[in-house]
């Protein structure tokens, strides 16, 4: 197979082990003797909300709403889809957010409160708290953006901001709460998607204040003061695990990063290479990552160890890009130009890296691919690749080779996807 090919045929079979419409329907619940109040945030929610109304049968009552990242929402017929602002919280989503909260505190005893959560919504899902304006939410997101931080401790601040994240949508109802939950974190801990908004919150406001802190990050008045006060016990803290609330909560990961590798490695596995998973939880600088790939692929061509090619090096995780220029670019094509750098053109490499809900940073690419030839040929062109790199524009040079990866919204989220193939 071509190796272009089968570099993209492993990414397609990857996403395809993410697919909403795939594995939504084996986990929904029969319906309660009450209402069904479906609700969710995130960039899969409007393909997981189309699973629910596919397989919820037609007599039983259904209703609800979720949001999507512009671009993202499909037409639905008893889910109601509203598009709001990701990366960056707007004025849509915090106004769905708080229709959200207002109607699973409207449920019963009852009643089902099905929630449908997948990476990206801690921006949609966005409902600051009293004393904080969606502006000041808007500029402390962008310097954490901006900082590098893992997407964690970013959520721990976001949990700190909000009246529905970091458990509290379940804590503010009666119904019995299942979530279904699509992981795009390392270590799939819910607590971590979407802000966990049905999850427990083991984090404090010290941790938040903390972060903010470590990161540099200059908050706006209203956001340090707030949080200041639940430092010093003023403000009530995020539900913690062991809070009577959660014994009617059900939080369910359903779809994994490492499930989609494991069907990417089986895809290359038959196509003749040998795959080799190097894990789903791969982070830090992307940059960093790609040199340290770039000599384990070094090793592997020169002396056939650790493994002996032909081999697929396959990884998920989500590496950070900490901005110094004005580039366009995210992790991924960052990852890549940083590989191409390290590998100076020697060797039969090929690889790519996408993220697989379609979007790589805020550009209108997944990611992109790297050909052994991609130096030459930058150089015939003009590029300087180094001085790309230091400005974080590795759209820019995967642009003018042609080799950037559009897919589109994927309507799902399981992190990024990588794969080297050495030859």
């Amino acid at each position: 197979m071509d190796p272009r090919d089968l570099l993209s045929g492993s990414f397609h079979a990857a996403l395809a082990a993410a697919d909403p419409l795939k594995i939504v329907p084996a986990h929904l619940p029969a319906p309660p003797r009450g209402r069904t109040l479906v609700v969710g945030a995130g960039k899969a929610a409007a393909s997981m909300a189309l699973a629910v109304e596919r397989h919820w049968g037609a007599a039983s009552p259904l209703e609800g709403i979720v949001i999507t990242r512009y671009g993202h929402g499909l037409p639905l017929q008893r889910i109601r889809v509203v598009e709001a602002g990701h990366p960056v919280p707007d004025e849509k989503g915090e106004s769905a957010a708080r229709e959200i909260l207002s109607l699973a505190r409207g449920l019963g005893e009852d009643d089902l409160l099905l929630v449908l959560v997948s990476g990206g919504g801690s921006s949609l899902l966005a409902l600051p708290v009293d004393g904080v304006a969606m502006a000041d939410l808007k500029a402390v997101t962008r310097g954490l953006l901006a900082s590098g931080a893992p997407i964690q401790d970013m959520n721990t601040v976001r949990k700190h901001l909000s009246l529905i994240q970091g458990g509290r949508l379940a804590a503010a109802t009666r119904a019995r709460v299942l979530a279904l939950v699509i992981s795009d974190v390392t270590g799939d801990d819910p607590t971590h998607v979407a802000s966990g908004p049905t999850v427990a919150d083991p984090t404090t406001y010290r941790d938040a204040l903390e972060i903010l802190e470590r990161f540099a990050v200059v908050a706006p008045r209203s956001i340090a003061a707030h949080l200041a006060r639940g430092a010093a016990g003023e403000v009530a803290e995020t539900p913690k695990p062991g809070d009577a609330a959660f014994a009617r909560v059900d939080n369910r990961v359903i779809a994994t990063a490492h499930a989609s590798l494991v069907a990417a490695a089986d895809f290359v596995k038959r196509h003749g290479v040998t795959p080799a998973v190097l894990g789903d939880s791969v982070t830090g600088e992307a940059a960093e990552v790609a040199r340290v790939y770039a000599a384990l692929a070094r090793e592997i061509r020169e002396h056939s160890q650790p493994f002996a090619p032909p081999v697929a090096l396959i990884s998920g995780g989500e590496t950070t890009v900490t901005l110094r220029g004005k580039g366009r670019g995210g992790r991924c094509t960052e990852f890549l130009l940083s590989l191409a750098i390290a590998l100076e053109g020697r060797g039969d490499a090929w690889a790519l890296a996408c993220d697989t809900d379609g979007i790589d940073g805020s550009e209108d690419n997944a990611g992109a691919v790297l050909t052994p030839d991609a130096l030459q040929r930058a150089a015939a062109l003009g590029l300087a690749p180094k001085k790309m790199l230091a400005r974080n524009d590795g759209y820019g040079f995967f642009a003018a080779l042609g080799d950037l990866v559009v897919t589109g919204p994927t309507r799902t989220n399981v992190n990024d996807y990588r794969i080297i193939l050495v030859r």
